[in-house]
């Protein structure tokens, strides 16, 4: 019995102190064995039997695609904007014979050991990161010999993946200009989390919107929040309790829009009367909000299929450009923006 606990805790680092040798090592021995000496080969494989570290770490026919699996990294499995993303994922992986797992991002400090050991020990083919992050924490070598990876609705350039995403810059600033063209000028925006890129793109496009009109950007009339329904509410909460309230509002997600909404509803106010509102996403909530909210539509299906395509690409060998792969987006214009009266 307290072998096989000992065996379940072992990571690649108790492999690396056996044997004598870096984590690095262990991973190009376990991953790429023909990279090290048969000395070093031999050494790494004794440490993983005495350590009990994982058994499928001792496959050693030199292939990446013998799993048949992928590995989906989903930054808040709660969000409902991912679930089409998914869908587009597994429905383009069922039809090659791929399974698809979804490991769940928004606990990250726990999975982290779990996901890399995936990864590192073959059990997984390739991963499509939903977010902006890679879920765990290697070196440079370690990174060397991971399987593919494909990033889907975000871009983050430093970390030279392919990826699949819109313009999201240029989708805030069709969302903001609307609601200028409407005669809007006391227009706020609740932006989403500062640390990630796609709110940083959406945000500049809010701020060009009203460049470009020659209004001046009002910090005051920026409020972060964290995607959730709570955050929105509370985020509209504060905006109208400004000396001089904002007549529109621009939202970085269709979740903290429909929270607004729902806060704006409780405070008495009418929308899109009082205040109109545009969201950002075109999740299924948003067509049967009352009144249906006005949204940037993103092709959420075609992100997880384009991405999945992008990495069944380098699966089979060939050889996939990084940076962005951009879809279209479509300004949906639905009840809760209105004419300034």
């Amino acid at each position: 019995m307290e072998q096989n606990q000992a065996s379940t805790a072992a990571t690649m680092k108790d492999v690396a102190e056996r044997a004598g040798v870096s984590t690095a090592t262990v991973s190009r021995a376990l991953m790429n064995p023909e990279k090290v000496s048969a000395v070093t080969r031999q050494k790494v494989e004794q440490a993983v039997i005495e350590v009990g570290y994982s058994p499928h770490a001792l496959a050693r026919n030199g292939k990446r695609s013998e799993s048949r699996t992928i590995l989906v990294i989903v930054p808040d499995i709660c969000d409902p904007f991912f679930s089409e993303i998914i869908r587009g994922v597994e429905v383009t992986a069922a039809a090659e014979g791929y399974l698809v797992l979804i490991g769940d991002c928004a606990h990250q400090n726990q999975q982290e050991k779990s996901f890399l050991s995936l990864m590192l020990t073959r059990q997984i083919d390739g991963m499509v990161l939903l977010g902006s992050q890679v879920p765990f924490d290697t070196g440079v070598e370690e990174q060397r010999n991971l399987p593919p990876m494909v990033m889907a609705n975000e871009f983050a350039p430093d970390l030279e993946l392919p990826t699949v995403h819109i313009d999201n810059l240029t989708a805030a600033f069709e969302a903001v200009n609307h609601l200028w063209q409407l005669g809007h000028r006391r227009i706020a925006c609740i932006a989403g989390p500062e640390e990630m890129p796609l709110s940083h793109y959406r945000l500049q496009g809010y701020i060009q919107a009203l460049r470009r009109h020659g209004q001046e950007v009002e910090p005051r009339y920026i409020v972060r929040g964290d995607f959730t329904f709570e955050a929105g509410a509370a985020a509209f909460k504060r905006l109208m309790a400004q000396p001089q309230p904002p007549e529109a509002l621009f939202c970085h997600n269709d979740i903290m829009a429909l929270g607004a909404m729902s806060q704006a509803k409780s405070m008495g106010l009418r929308i899109p009367r009082d205040i109109s509102l545009v969201g950002f996403d075109d999740i299924e909530l948003s067509r049967y909000s009352d009144p249906p909210l006005t949204t940037v539509a993103q092709p959420r299906f075609a992100l997880g299929r384009e991405a999945m395509l992008l990495l069944l690409e380098q699966l089979q060998g060939k050889i996939v450009r990084n940076g962005s792969r951009l879809l279209e987006f479509e300004l949906k214009l639905r009840g809760s923006t209105i004419h300034a009266s």
